[in-house]
């Protein structure tokens, strides 16, 4: 079944309603932004990559693969089975990307996923070219400068778990209070910019610091929305919430790749589009492959109307994908 169009005046009815839908899309839809601070400190004393000879369409015309790096224990965005089999909605990413390039190269193209544990290795597996991408990480100016950023895959954002009624959500309401966060994260570098007198402390997980705020250690956790919404549903912990309503910080993720590998980027970015037009567009398969990590029947639960919010908040910036019918050219106007 051929996606419907959608007109100039049907995309442009929606935005005033947007504002509202992308506003509760974010508080609730997180996709983990594996990047911590370290990666960002290291980006910012290496030295420009040098240019690759060969590109990673090369790469999958010849070896058929296309290597995905990134951690195996942060689901919903990729994790491992009890038999080594990676899945999440960064594995579904990647496997659209492998299927765009398998279009471009003329031969199939597998995901082969290369996991890592040193966060700092994270952008080198791509700079070296060890990997041909990563998904995941919100766009930081000093790793921009190693590495090319993708479309979006969608919103995330910083919040505070703790016990119902204990803070109000404000950076205020934090001085003075014992707050657990991740090591070199995110959420450490909100906290002590948005209260500088609330007392971080540093854990090597978010597991480990909800469990430290369980035993009575820490009086909160500052992290990602959806990988603490993900451990209290996984732990099925009762009395907590998740504040403020809207994010402290609210940011993009993307998937990276070598820099100035502008073929590639154009295959990654196309797949990209084609996953989120076509959960908007309602196609039964990838409604479904994105539920499946993300909406209403997943671990978490995210209602399909804070996916639909952030995907077209996301593509608001491109064309409308549209079908092309047999025997007539693409557009390249507008």
């Amino acid at each position: 079944m051929a996606a419907p169009k959608r007109s100039f005046s049907k995309r442009s009815s929606r935005l005033a309603g947007l504002g509202r839908r992308l506003a509760a899309g974010v508080a609730a839809l997180g996709l983990l932004a594996v990047m911590p601070a370290a990666v960002q400190a290291q980006s910012q004393t290496k030295p420009p990559a040098k240019p690759q000879l060969e590109g990673a369409v090369q790469r999958a015309a010849r070896s058929g693969q296309l290597v995905l790096s990134g951690f195996a224990d942060v689901p919903p965005l990729m994790m491992l089975s009890p038999q080594g089999q990676p899945s999440g909605y960064g594995i579904l990413v990647a496997e659209r990307i492998a299927a765009e390039l398998s279009q471009a190269v003329g031969r199939p193209v597998s995901v082969r996923f290369a996991p890592i544990s040193d966060p700092a290795s994270l952008v080198n597996s791509i700079t070296s070219g060890k990997a041909d991408l990563a998904c995941g990480l919100p766009f930081s100016w000093a790793v921009d400068m190693q590495v090319d950023f993708s479309l979006p895959i969608g919103l995330s954002g910083v919040r505070l778990l703790a016990p119902n009624g204990r803070f109000d959500g404000s950076p205020a309401a934090l001085a003075g209070r014992r707050i657990g966060v991740v090591r070199q994260s995110l959420g450490e570098t909100e906290l002590r910019g948005m209260q500088p007198k609330a007392t971080p402390v540093a854990f090597d997980s978010l597991k480990a610091a909800v469990a430290a705020m369980q035993a009575g250690t820490v009086e909160g956790v500052i992290g990602d929305t959806i990988v603490l919404a993900g451990l209290v549903r996984q732990q099925g912990l009762p009395g907590l919430q998740l504040s403020p309503p809207f994010p402290y910080e609210a940011y993009a993720v993307s998937c990276v790749l070598a820099e100035n590998d502008s073929a590639f980027r154009n295959v990654v970015n196309l797949a990209i589009a084609r996953l989120l037009q076509g959960y908007l567009d309602g196609q039964p398969d990838t409604v479904t492959a994105v539920n499946r990590w993300l909406g209403p029947a997943s671990a978490l639960g995210l209602p399909e109307s804070a996916i639909r919010a952030s995907f077209e908040a996301v593509l608001l910036g491109v064309e409308t994908i549209r079908p092309v019918l047999e025997g007539q050219a693409a557009s390249t106007g507008r």
